[in-house]
């Protein structure tokens, strides 16, 4: 297994795999959207789609993006989203290798957090993110969802 930041040239296989991160989904953007999208994330250094490759198959890939912030010395702040693993492949430690990496290179970059939700209220999932250093106590989320 390899673990590293997806490539431009890898947008179907993320799109593929995300078809194992949620039950049901929002219909797909189409393909020049996603394609115009993914070229403007790729373009800006802030953020950070990161994979974990087993041979050429991307099988995990969670994205952070680094916010700037007035705020603790002007020091910024990392969030994490679409943390997914292939569903053949998880308990393998493969999604917690990848949030290892988004975690370094938020810490490479000098934010003093990184923040993550999760939509899953399952206690195996509270686990999962703890084994990865995230503390489910250290602050309360609230979300809200345009109308």
């Amino acid at each position: 297994m390899i673990v590293r930041q997806i490539p431009q040239e890898d947008l179907a296989a993320l799109l593929e795999l995300y078809r194992h991160l949620h039950e049901a989904d929002d219909q797909r953007a189409n393909v020049a959207m996603e394609n115009a999208v993914w070229e403007e994330i790729c373009a800006n250094p802030r953020y950070r789609y990161v994979g974990a490759y087993v041979g050429d198959l991307l099988v995990a890939s969670c994205t952070i993006t680094l916010i700037p912030n007035l705020t603790r010395a002007c020091r910024p702040y990392g969030v994490i989203e679409n943390v997914v693993t292939h569903a053949d492949y998880r308990g393998k430690g493969i999604g917690r290798e990848v949030l290892k990496s988004a975690l370094n290179h938020a810490w490479a970059n000098d934010c003093y957090k990184v923040m993550l939700l999760t939509g899953r209220l399952n206690e195996q999932t509270f686990r999962f993110y703890e084994s990865a250093g995230f503390d489910r106590h250290g602050k309360q989320a609230f979300i809200v969802r345009k109308p």
